[in-house]
């Protein structure tokens, strides 16, 4: 089994004229299965369809953690070992380290002289968040500032589309007002460098009424589906709230934390009938569980035919069988840390030459370069 990229260094998914497909995650430490139904596995499907680049967004990791950034070396490797194991193949698409990328600090700060500040307190997430994690000091530039960051790692690949759930459309929404305005800004500057640069009237007349003239083009949205995955304690699946299973977790603790989690409040006692609806187990039985054992432990919950140990031991099979292949590929990875290396450094490579592409455009029609 080996996912190495080909001996030239190039990547096959980037031959051809598929549209291209951008998006990234935050390295906060091994993935759960809200990460994995959330992306990953649509990730895994894309990379069939569309030139895709994927990356490990670790400088974004410090806008919540810059106190204590001990773990995000280990973050990143674990992330990454859950990217090829989850079923990326760089031989499909390009995989890299946002940190690896210098173009997408220096596109940062170009950015952040035409962003007006009222744009990045309007995102949704910048309050709710500033809420969530009240522990923590968020007033700063780089909490602030950090979806400017995320539209800077979009709109260097020059993406088609950007694959996002329902709830993270507004974050692409905002990249794509700020290519409209740096568009807006400094298309009549690139025009200009580009009639420097040509003798022949009639070809640079034809360079401008092309699509090329737009330096930054904004992208699309690409909605994924992104089925509602509770975690242990009934709550979305999420680290913060200790309530995840990992794609990594070992059979014996994935069974064990199943047994604990929460079911529908009216089944208090074994005999008392329930509503499959409103038990976050159930809504687990429809993204993992075959449609015969969905229908078994509907009507058995509403029956009371069944307790709730039974059908979370059902789940417990239909969740072990998802993660066998995953975890089978993880320990080959773990077992081949040059192939992993290799991997990621072709990813990088590929990465900085397609972004220092758009950097360099960027500089010209800024009057930079």
């Amino acid at each position: 089994m080996t996912l190495s990229t080909t001996e030239s260094g190039q990547n096959p998914a980037s031959t051809g004229e598929r549209p291209r497909v951008l998006s990234g995650m935050r390295p906060t430490g091994k993935l759960h299965l809200g990460n994995y139904m959330g992306a990953l596995y649509n990730w895994v499907k894309l990379q069939h369809e569309y030139e895709c680049y994927f990356f490990l967004a670790d400088y974004h990791a410090l806008t919540t953690d810059y106190a204590d950034t001990s773990k995000i070396k280990e973050n990143r490797s674990d992330v990454l070992l859950d990217f090829l194991a989850g079923g990326l193949d760089p031989k499909l698409c390009t995989i890299f380290a946002q940190s690896a990328v210098p173009a997408h600090f220096e596109l940062h700060v170009l950015l952040s002289n035409i962003t007006p500040l009222s744009w990045l307190e309007r995102v949704p997430s910048y309050k709710d968040q500033q809420e969530q994690l009240r522990e923590k000091d968020l007033a700063t530039y780089g909490f602030l500032g950090y979806p400017l960051l995320q539209s800077a790692d979009i709109l260097l690949y020059k993406p088609k589309y950007v694959p996002v759930g329902q709830d993270q459309a507004a974050h692409v929404e905002i990249t794509r007002e700020i290519a409209r305005r740096f568009n807006h800004i400094y298309g009549a500057r690139e025009d200009q460098a580009l009639g420097s640069a040509h003798s022949d009237k009639e070809k640079l007349a034809e360079e401008l009424s092309s699509p090329a003239s737009i330096i930054l083009p904004e992208p699309d949205v690409l909605l994924t589906p992104s089925p509602k995955l509770p975690g242990l304690d009934g709550r979305k699946m999420s680290k913060s709230y200790g309530n995840t299973i990992l794609l990594s977790e070992e059979e014996p603790v994935l069974r064990q934390k199943l047994k604990g989690m929460v079911t529908d409040p009216a089944r208090v006692r074994r005999t008392d009938p329930g509503n499959p609806e409103v038990c976050p187990v159930f809504d687990l039985h429809k993204v993992f569980s075959s449609e015969e054992v969905k229908a078994e432990a509907s009507e058995g919950c509403r029956t009371a035919g069944i307790g709730c140990i039974q059908c979370k031991g059902w789940l417990a099979d239909a969740v072990v069988r998802e993660l066998v292949p995953i975890q089978e590929r993880r320990r080959y990875f773990e077992a081949n840390p040059d192939e992993v290396a290799s991997i990621l450094q072709a990813g990088n490579a590929r990465a900085n030459e397609r972004a220092n592409q758009t950097l360099q455009e960027v500089r010209v029609a800024m009057g930079v370069d």
